[in-house]
């Protein structure tokens, strides 16, 4: 299963109810926190996401309402005696750009890890062993006015178990959960990979963030079929389309009528302008090409699970 928590939903800066930019994504107990704008660490708290079990900060760019929230946070952990390594990954520059946010943090008790990411992203596995062995953190490019990207958080799902299969090759039942989580297994000299005693894969579970972007071709290719789509919609209305279009962002409804064509399950909107006092009264502008859309709010929480 995937958790996912938005944490804060608002744009520029933070209101009354809506921390900046960021969301969390988990499973196995760990979680790895999109964005981190001021107010995050407050809003992970009311949210109930433990810090210390934060293992990525995945930015999707450098403007402030998407980092400034990482100073605190970063001393906050420290201060909680956090001892494992936090990964931290963004676009590129991430050095350069976190450079000031690293003097801010101070000293920190625990390791630091600055990486970009490629393409094809990280196994989650080989940043902490309690995520999956099949969990992915896959980047991919958007439309800003900075160089920025989006994320597609991947939870792949083996085929069945062929119990048969596994004896025939001398497998013990020990190590039969290895394998049915999609781990190779050592055996005797032997590398048993887990498609020699599974059936053709099931569908897995994926959450894709957008971040800040127009809407463009690769948000649309990641978010094909996913089962949750956060999706950016800073402008309420297409009266604000030249703006959305001068500053890369999205209106609700160029948010809805992508996930209608990506064919996603779900739709939660975020980051919205200060002049949405309420999303609820332009919904049916996602709506109307997705009429599932929900309009997301700090601290919506949703448990996703496998497919029967």
């Amino acid at each position: 299963m995937l958790n996912v928590t938005l944490i804060g939903t608002a744009a520029t800066m933070p209101q009354m109810d809506r921390a900046t930019a960021s969301a969390a994504v988990g499973s196995g107990g760990r979680w790895v926190l999109i964005d981190c704008g001021e107010g995050t660490q407050t809003a992970a708290r009311r949210a109930k996401i433990s810090l210390l079990k934060v293992d990525v900060i995945a930015l999707t760019h450098y403007h402030g309402d998407h980092i400034f929230g990482l100073p605190g946070l970063m001393q906050t952990m420290g201060s909680m005696n956090r001892t494992s390594p936090l990964w931290i990954t963004g676009p590129a520059g991430l050095e350069d750009a976190l450079a000031p946010i690293l003097t801010l943090a101070g000293e920190l008790p625990y390791p630091l890890v600055l990486r970009e990411l490629p393409e094809e992203g990280i196994c989650l596995r080989d940043v902490h062993p309690a995520w999956p062995a099949l969990a992915r953190l896959i980047p991919f490019l958007t439309e800003h006015r900075v160089i920025s990207q989006g994320y597609r958080v991947q939870l792949n799902r083996p085929g069945r178990f062929m119990a048969d299969k596994a004896r025939a090759l001398g497998v013990p039942r020990e190590m039969w959960k290895q394998l049915q989580t999609g781990e190779r297994v050592l055996l005797d000299g032997r590398e048993i990979d887990p498609e020699q005693v599974t059936g053709v894969p099931r569908r897995g579970l994926s959450v894709v963030y957008s971040g800040d972007t127009a809407p463009c071709a690769a948000l649309e290719e990641q978010a094909n079929g996913a089962d949750l789509l956060i999706c950016e919609a800073t402008y309420p209305t297409d009266d604000y389309l030249d703006k959305a279009e001068e500053y890369g962002h999205s209106t609700f409804r160029q948010a809805g009528e992508l996930a209608g064509r990506a064919g996603v399950r779900r739709l939660w909107l975020t980051h919205y302008s200060a002049m949405v006092s309420d999303p609820e009264t332009y919904l049916s502008e996602a709506a109307a090409g997705f009429p599932e859309a929900v309009c997301g709010r700090d601290g919506l929480t949703e448990m996703l699970l496998f497919d029967k």
